[in-house]
């Protein structure tokens, strides 16, 4: 398949509060956002129409930039409108959204008190983030050679893009050696999350899933957190070991991109998709398309 860069495409942005161009929506090379990472993102799904969480999402990316210290020019209803005008300008009713705020270019230094806060939302079809013949078997993932954080050296729950650049790093040395992604230890050594997504595993018919303490408590991971107890699945979040993922007999991870995605191997520890992990992704399947009620 021939790769379209995202800069030459069709369609429509909303950029501080009016549609450009696809093609015009540009900022300047000495922006701060792209020296310094004062940027905060957000990922988001519609589908049929709907964008799921839409103002959770929104919420986020305010305590975000708040977080990063900067204040988002927009309300959070000026902002959730502003994700459907752009999905409903570039005609697309099942799409990937993408709402991102930066500082401008008014100071270039670690200081930049007086810079202007751009806020963007670019929307694109976008469909699994892992293909229809992984999620049925499994991903494979490897061990990341860098960790989450400790919250006393990074502004671990901000989604802010600085956060990345280990995530960027990760996969695509697991992508070298043939593996999907990669699953990243928190800084004391615990199992912490992929590089883009919540992780979960099943032990005695109860999910496992690391404590959200030093990287986002996802909205997926809330919404499956939700889901399973509302099924009478028990749910325990705590610290895990590594080691421990030999007593695990499935696995899965959660996000915008990913939804509900089975694991077949972290390592060299193994895992078979099961009755739980399919429910599970069943269920988150037909709850974003509104075939489910919400508990």
């Amino acid at each position: 398949m021939a790769l379209v860069p995202f800069d030459d495409r069709d369609g429509w942005i909303w950029m501080d509060g009016a549609f450009v161009q696809w093609r015009d929506a540009k900022v300047h090379v000495l922006t701060h956002g792209l020296h310094y990472a004062s940027a905060v993102f957000e990922g988001e799904r519609m589908y049929g129409g709907e964008i799921f969480e839409l103002t959770a999402h929104t919420e986020r990316l305010f305590e975000s930039a708040r977080i990063l210290d900067f204040e988002i020019p927009f309300t959070v209803a000026q902002i959730d409108q502003a994700c459907k005008d752009t999905c409903a300008k570039n005609g697309l009713t099942d799409a990937y959204v993408r709402p991102i705020a930066w500082r401008g270019s008014e100071m270039i230094g670690v200081s930049a008190q007086n810079t202007k806060i751009h806020v963007a939302i670019a929307v694109w079809d976008w469909p699994s983030y892992f293909s229809p013949e992984e999620r049925a078997k499994g991903i494979r993932m490897c061990w990341a050679k860098y960790k989450r954080p400790s919250p006393e050296t990074e502004p671990v729950h901000a989604k802010a893009t600085g956060l990345y650049m280990i995530c960027t790093i990760s996969k695509h040395a697991a992508e070298k050696d043939g593996f999907t992604d990669a699953m990243m230890l928190d800084y004391r050594g615990y199992v912490a999350e992929s590089t883009g997504s919540n992780v979960f595993f099943v032990h005695d018919g109860a999910l496992h899933t690391p404590t959200p303490d030093c990287f986002l408590n996802g909205i997926t991971r809330q919404t499956v957190i939700k889901l399973a107890r509302a099924k009478g699945i028990e749910v325990v979040e705590r610290h895990i070991k590594p080691e421990e993922l030999a007593g695990f007999t499935e696995c899965f991870v959660v996000g915008t991109a990913a939804e509900v995605t089975p694991v077949s191997q972290i390592g060299e520890y193994n895992f078979t998709p099961a009755a739980l992990s399919l429910s599970l992704m069943d269920e988150y399947a037909k709850l974003v398309r509104r075939e489910l009620v919400a508990a």
